[in-house]
């Protein structure tokens, strides 16, 4: 089984700007509400989906990036767009993460085992 995650936004090429650069993954293509961009893995997708409603609240289901300094990959993410959301690392069940957010408002966290 392959899992594709789609991720709603306003601006898929903004977007895809961001992701590509933040997950190392390869754009695709755009085509009329649509982004795609593809990891190196086999099957490793991102789909950006432009809709018209702003982001409200909090997401429901978020992207975690695993590296191994995640303070370094925050910074290189902040570089990008990104902003941290949180103060300082959260530890708990052995992860430790930063929340941040991504040019749109939408959270991911910056994890380290």
């Amino acid at each position: 089984m392959t899992i594709h995650i789609v991720l709603d936004c306003a601006d898929p090429e903004r977007l895809g700007e961001f992701w590509s650069k933040a997950l190392g993954y390869t754009v695709s293509g755009y085509a009329e509400q649509w982004g795609m961009l593809k990891g190196p893995n086999e099957g490793e997708v991102l789909l950006l989906q432009r809709v018209p409603e702003p982001k409200a609240g909090k997401n429901r289901m978020h992207i975690d990036i695993i590296a191994s300094d995640i303070e370094a990959k925050a910074k290189e993410l902040e570089t990008l767009g990104a902003e941290r959301l949180g103060e300082d690392p959260v530890g708990q069940f052995g992860m430790t993460w930063i929340t941040m957010a991504d040019p749109e408002g939408n959270e991911f966290c910056v994890c380290q085992e």
